[in-house]
């Protein structure tokens, strides 16, 4: 009774792990160590076989490494794996043995068993194949040496309950690895953004904030974060503010009505920030599930244009660049060449080759241009 009460723990233990490295990538490591140690077995091995041909091996216990110069001979070995092959016609996820696949006569003279396998020490053998990802075939496969004794039905049994789960963890991490690539690449978009961009709940707390909108709230006096939540000086502004952010998170709960709102705030002898509100409806990103319902974009006049992305976008010289960045934030050619300390003959110079490079037809509509380009705004 302890011996069977014993087994079924270690098989729920080896479960929980399933689990545990379907959330955390790196637990896989210890997998294939597990899997032998509760069947009983001296190796293990999980692996992809892709269509063309290709085989990505997940996990394997350490004595299956093969050394870099027998690798291309290993390789060639795992896509004729004869095991795999003959699994794969007595049918998906079912348990089978080496007994199950091949006769005597077969194992005496395969170079499979004659080559291969005994460089492994490897004899017996039981597992499966499975339905995975991309059209691909997922196998397990766990091993014994010759005088160790061929698999019996408690393994069998034990590889029954351990097969769905490992079926399940392997899709759920490769499902929450595509999400964490998909936050990751979302969230390094935003920090590309000029713009300053902050993810809230519905209270105004803060989920989230790129490089830009990190830089506003610590440079701008009329903002703060009030307990962790953003909040505006001036109360007027703020309960217009929580207004429309509760808006925001009603849309994103499924509420009907305006789906983004725009608000000013003035600022002290500078030109206001421009504050737009909307709801996030992104459930591919984990920030939403971990309650982020709004997005707040805050956008500054007097933020610097990159001169840098300048030059990138139209071709300019250093000089220009640096007049179409003043002409850029509105300044007249009578500040642009008292600011850069040249005569205004050769500011009207400059211009004249910016309109040209740009395909601007006049100063306002190349200001313009060189305003409203995102790609612009900020030297990353």
């Amino acid at each position: 009774m302890s011996d069977e009460i014993g087994d079924a723990s270690r098989v729920s233990g080896l479960i929980g792990l399933f689990y545990e490295a379907a959330m955390d990538g790196g637990l896989w490591r210890s997998a294939a160590e597990r899997i032998a140690e509760t069947l009983g077995s001296s190796s293990a091995v999980l692996k992809l076989h892709k269509p063309g041909d290709e085989v990505q091996l997940l996990q394997s216990t350490s004595n299956l490494v093969v050394s870099a110069r027998e690798q291309e001979w290993a390789d060639e070995w795992h896509r004729n794996d004869l095991w795999v092959a003959r699994s794969i016609g007595a049918g998906l996820a079912r348990i089978v043995t080496d007994e199950d696949l091949v006769t005597r006569a077969e194992q005496e003279r395969s170079g499979f068993y004659q080559e291969w396998l005994p460089r492994l020490g490897i004899h017996h053998m039981i597992g499966a194949v499975f339905s995975a990802a991309d059209g691909a075939t997922g196998v397990l496969g766990v091993h014994r040496p010759r005088g160790a004794g061929a698999y019996g039905a408690l393994e069998r049994r034990q590889a029954a309950l351990v097969l769905p789960h490992l079926q399940r963890a392997l899709r759920l991490g490769q499902r929450l690895a595509v999400l964490s690539r998909t936050e990751a690449a979302t969230l390094a978009a935003l920090d590309l953004l000029a713009a300053g961009v902050v993810l809230l709940d519905e209270t105004g707390r803060l989920v989230h904030a790129n490089q830009a909108g990190e830089a506003l709230l610590r440079d701008n006096s009329e903002l703060a974060l009030v307990h962790g939540r953003l909040a505006l000086r001036r109360p007027a502004l703020h309960d217009r503010f929580l207004a429309l952010l509760r808006a925001a998170a009603s849309v994103a709960r499924g509420g009907v009505t305006r789906a983004r709102a725009a608000m000013s705030v003035p600022r002290a002898r500078r030109m206001p920030l421009s504050l737009e509100i909307a709801p996030l409806r992104a459930p591919a990103l984990e920030h939403a599930a971990r309650g982020a319902t709004v997005l707040v974009f805050l956008s500054d006049p007097e933020a610097p244009i990159g001169v840098t992305r300048l030059r990138e976008l139209f071709g300019l010289t250093r000089t220009e660049a640096a007049v179409a960045e003043a002409l850029a934030r509105g300044a007249s050619p009578e500040t642009i060449a008292a600011e850069m300390g040249v005569g205004l003959a050769t500011v009207r110079t400059h211009l004249k080759r910016i309109l040209a490079k740009t395909g601007a037809h006049r100063q306002a509509e190349a200001a313009a241009l060189l305003a409203r380009s995102v790609s612009t705004r900020g030297d990353h």
